[in-house]
């Protein structure tokens, strides 16, 4: 256990070393380096925490605003990676020693109370807005209170990226890949130490190099990234990276250059670049960009480095611009408070996001995130004032003897007032824990509606078959689904290459549906809009799947074909374009768009609107618009439709299937509405 990269340090790790480390055996002052002595404070570096939890409090907000804000943590692995170092360092220069069992007991005692906290409010709080917030809360408390959430959820099988339920600790696993790295990484420094600097950095940058191939090979485009990205041995990069500075930072020889201004012409633009590399690729990259697994996250981690260096370096003609910026103090004040901010703003998001549903792009939405803003910073001040500053200045002895000091001036029944208080809270979470669900509601539904359509696949009528045809008719008074007699202008489709097409409203019998776990989701309601819908629909699906069950079956397609993938992975738009001319221009195609809290929401989409553009036969049905008006149907992970959202994606289709039938036949096509049964 360590000072987590996203906290604000104790003051000793934020000095910046004894005087001897800030001196030459000279005496003069190292170029670039502080030479107050021990007591010397870093300024900036809460400044820096400020940027980066900045940029993960806005990802999590919304996802689209800041593409890439999820690199924040990476910027606290830098910034942890050297303050820890120059702490050890600092420490053996002052004392000759590291006392092991002192700093994990720093660590503890900076990190456990405001965690517990966090933990045992959030479950208590989740059981009263929504069960599928408690599922498996157990696995994840354990992760959460053991700093392992990684590797626990790893081997779960838990995706980061594509979730049937909100994991309310999601966020606990950058902290955890600091405290594995931190438990073993004072033992290897005490190694270090005999071998010279250069030896040292050598080591910190050959451990950041082979993390990020590790990382790089690992990755597999188009698949889930959650191993690589949650992986200790894969997700090194910024930690090693502030370690090597750090280490280049303690040393006489090599503190010259950690200094940009003696960097020459480059010099002068180094850390403005680098400022602007970090939040070019906040603004630019996304969660599941190839370039972000290999390249990003380690050009990010190394521009992070650059500005530490132009933080931590102090020249003659007083602060940079940059510098003032970092301690301004606002960002201070926030950075002070990271640590607390990070805990708690996902719990939050999740919480308040059930409690108030909104959808992205609405002023509700925009309203409801900035109430999460808001209650985010109270809860992480009250935690920094009251926690968080306790602990770290009196010890866990200190704030046991405080406590009891209080304690002593109670009444009895006071006392035992308090103790069934916390004797209450204890039980009712045990009884949370060993009662929360192991599947959410979500997942059980998908999961009955793939069986059912699995069934259903085996007894699927023929193409040709007939079926009672519901509720809708157009404008000549032909019920939806049923074609006018056949003449000059519209003729029965049929599946054969070479027949000819039919763009008039088809009936359920004559659509072949294929999707991802969307589509699973209102599979029922597909059905009683579209009776004998041939539906093929599995969870996970991306677009290459579509891709390749269409081709199978061929000239098999009936006239019209639904198509909605695009939740995993995105919109691969050469995919698309294959399934579009594999059906060919004479069936009439149904492109749904996509919504969820994804980076990428409104680029695919646009994909899609572009590919079906110049496609007469193809259309376009706005589920993203759709639900947008009402953000109460979807389910608890922001994703899937729940029952009347079923309905209303199943109604978006038709809609979308009459308007391309009136453009091609020039019919009006009159939709009954269906009462939800």
């Amino acid at each position: 256990m360590t000072t987590s990269a996203i906290s604000r340090a104790d003051g000793t790790s934020q000095t910046a070393g004894t005087a001897t480390e800030a001196r030459s055996r000279s005496g003069r002052a190292l170029p670039g380096r502080p030479s107050s002595g021990r007591g010397a404070r870093i300024e900036g570096l809460d400044g820096l925490r400020a940027l980066a939890i900045v940029g993960v409090l806005v990802y999590h907000l919304n996802a689209s605003w800041l593409p890439g804000g999820f690199l924040g943590v990476d910027v606290f692995f830098v910034v942890s990676g050297f303050l820890i170092t120059t702490l050890l360092l600092r420490e053996r220069e002052r004392t000759g020693r590291i006392a092991l069992s002192q700093f994990w007991v720093r660590r503890a005692r900076r990190l456990l109370p405001a965690l517990v906290l966090c933990v045992v409010t959030s479950v208590l709080i989740a059981r009263a807005v929504s069960s599928d917030l408690l599922v498996d809360v157990g696995r994840q408390m354990l992760g959460a209170l053991t700093f392992s959430t990684n590797w626990i959820e790893i081997t779960a099988g838990t995706s980061y990226f594509d979730q049937t339920a909100p994991q309310l600790f999601m966020n606990f696993w950058s902290l955890a890949v600091e405290e594995q790295f931190y438990l073993f990484w004072p033992l290897a420094t005490l190694a270090l130490l005999a071998v010279p600097s250069r030896v040292r950095v050598g080591v910190a940058v050959t451990a950041g190099a082979g993390s990020a191939a590790a990382m790089a090979v690992l990755f597999t485009p188009g698949t889930d990234a959650t191993r690589v990205y949650y992986g200790t041995d894969t997700h090194l990069i910024g930690l090693m990276a502030g370690a090597a500075l750090a280490f280049a930072w303690a040393s006489p020889q090599l503190a010259p250059w950690v200094a940009p201004s003696r960097w020459g012409r480059l010099g002068a633009y180094a850390v403005p670049l680098a400022l602007v590399v970090l939040l070019g690729e906040m603004a630019l990259l996304d969660e599941q960009s190839t370039l972000t697994f290999r390249g990003g996250i380690v050009l990010a981690s190394l521009a992070t480095a650059v500005l530490v260096m132009g933080v931590v370096e102090r020249r003659p003609g007083g602060p940079t611009g940059l510098q003032r910026a970092l301690q301004h103090p606002v960002a201070g004040w926030v950075g002070a408070r990271s640590y607390s901010i990070y805990l708690w703003h996902w719990p939050v998001i999740l919480l308040v996001a059930l409690d108030n549903p909104s959808a992205p792009g609405t002023m509700s939405h925009l309203l409801t995130r900035l109430w999460c803003v808001l209650v985010t910073l109270a809860l992480a001040d009250l935690t920094f004032r009251f926690v968080e500053a306790p602990f770290r200045t009196l010890g866990f002895r200190g704030v046991a003897s405080r406590l009891r000091g209080g304690l002593s001036g109670l009444t009895v029944r006071g006392k035992r007032g308090l103790a069934g208080a916390v004797t209450a809270v204890a039980v009712v979470t045990a009884v949370i824990v060993l009662t929360a669900p192991d599947q959410s509601e979500t997942a059980r539904m998908l999961a009955e509606n793939e069986a059912a359509a699995d069934a259903a696949a085996l007894a699927t009528p023929s193409a040709g078959a007939s079926s009672p045809v519901p509720s809708a008719t157009s404008a000549t008074s032909v019920p939806v689904g049923l074609s006018p007699t056949p003449g000059p202008s519209a003729s029965r489709p049929a599946t054969a290459t070479g027949t000819k097409a039919s763009f008039t409203m088809p009936a359920g019998n004559e659509i072949d549906a294929y999707g991802d776990s969307i589509m699973v989701g209102s599979l029922q309601a597909l059905r009683y809009y579209f009776p004998g819908i041939r539906i093929d629909a599995k969870s996970n699906r991306r677009w290459s799947d579509g891709l390749a069950e269409v081709t199978a079956r061929g000239d098999g397609n009936r006239r019209a074909v639904i198509l909605a993938f695009g939740t995993n992975a995105g919109v691969d738009e050469d995919r698309v374009k294959q399934v579009l001319d594999t059906l060919g221009p004479d069936r009439m195609v149904v492109l749904v768009n996509i919504m969820g809290p994804f980076a990428r929401v409104d680029t695919d989409n646009a994909t899609l609107e572009l590919v079906a553009r110049g496609r007469p036969n193809v259309v376009v049905a706005d589920w993203a618009d759709a639900i947008r008006a009402h953000p109460d149907q979807v389910q608890s992970d922001r994703i899937h439709p729940t029952i009347k959202g079923a309905h209303l994606f199943s109604k978006t289709v038709r809609q979308a299937l009459a308007d391309l039938s009136e453009r091609r036949t020039g019919t009006a096509v009159v939709l009954k509405e269906l009462p939800i049964p």
